[in-house]
């Protein structure tokens, strides 16, 4: 029965891999900063005329943390009736799930023969 023997990858092949790998790392990171696909709402939920802790729903304690990072009801406004928007549309969720599921059977598909070498290594030919 032969030992399975990975394939030999050359200095160069490892730093293409490195390079592509970090490539797209940052870019899964950033790519949705520069397109402004990121971050919290840009919209208050629902403005205050004049704002106070009182009517933004802050108690003492929270007023007085908001103080003590230099920030008045006024100019905290924004940042404490900020809200997330959590909302997708159907298309874009079935266009991830087409993704995962793509990309999963062709990491299958690529990986098939090393997969069928290591398991008759291991099990034998049957």
């Amino acid at each position: 029965m032969a030992h399975y023997v990975p394939p030999k990858q050359s200095k160069v092949g490892q730093l293409i891999d490195v390079v592509v790998l970090v490539a797209l790392t940052v870019g899964s990171l950033f790519i949705p900063l520069i397109l402004n696909m990121a971050g919290s709402s840009k919209s208050v939920a629902s403005p205050v005329e004049n704002p106070t802790w009182e009517t933004l729903g802050q108690n003492a304690a929270q007023a007085a943390k908001y103080e003590a990072l230099g920030y008045t009801p006024e100019s905290a406004h924004d940042l404490i009736l900020s809200r997330f928007d959590y909302s997708f549309t159907t298309g874009a969720l079935i266009v991830m799930i087409v993704v995962i599921v793509a990309y999963y059977f062709l990491m299958l598909k690529f990986s098939e023969s090393e997969y069928r070498e290591v398991i008759s290594e291991k099990f034998g030919d049957k």
